[in-house]
């Protein structure tokens, strides 16, 4: 007997760094795994996933299958949490450029760009300085692609917290930051679903 089960609605993650696994993305998993936990599926696209998506051209008439990866894992998302290091004041370029991207969504008639949808946010800098300004960078973002940024954001200064290899940090209240941020994203997507 086929098992006819309804997949579990899905969190995807984008956030990282090119070079390597980064605190962004070590941050961002903590947060995934939360959301887990709640019940859903999680895919990140961390930041070797976004080194593979071209700089965005919206007149290109095609997509790279990497392009088209990415913008149909977000179709299927029914929450999104965005994690980037601070630069210069704001977000990363790589992160910048996945979120572009999602102009792919405007003519959909599901749901154009992020369209009530939660999102959590996540920065990570070197002080504190930047945490803040990404952190309203990303929420100016996600009210322009017509999304829902949760009420909590995490902000990591990564001058004093250190993740570690097997999924934590050195400092737990840190780690329960970034668990909120997963745990909201999840509580809040039923409630997209149900109005979607």
């Amino acid at each position: 007997m086929a098992d006819t089960a309804a997949p579990l609605p899905l969190v995807v993650g984008i956030g990282g760094t090119i070079g390597g696994v980064s605190s962004t993305e070590r941050a961002l998993a903590i947060a995934l795994d939360a959301a887990a936990r709640e019940g859903f599926r999680t895919r990140m696209f961390g930041g070797a996933d976004m080194a593979r998506l071209p700089l965005y051209d919206p007149k290109a008439t095609t997509r790279t299958a990497d392009e088209r990866d990415f913008v149909d894992t977000v179709r299927q998302a029914s929450a999104l949490i965005i994690a980037s290091p601070g630069y210069h004041g704001s977000i990363s370029g790589v992160v910048k450029n996945a979120l572009d991207l999602l102009e792919e969504t405007a003519r959909d008639e599901h749901r154009p760009y992020l369209a009530d949808m939660p999102v959590g946010l996540i920065a990570t800098a070197y002080g504190w300085q930047a945490t803040g300004s990404t952190i309203a960078a990303l929420r100016s973002i996600v009210h322009a692609l017509r999304g829902w940024p949760t009420p909590f954001a995490a902000a990591v200064n990564s001058q004093v917290t250190k993740f570690d290899d097997a999924g934590g940090a050195n400092d737990p209240a840190v780690v329960a930051q970034l668990q909120m941020v997963g745990q909201q994203v999840a509580r809040f997507a039923p409630l997209a679903i149900q109005h979607g």
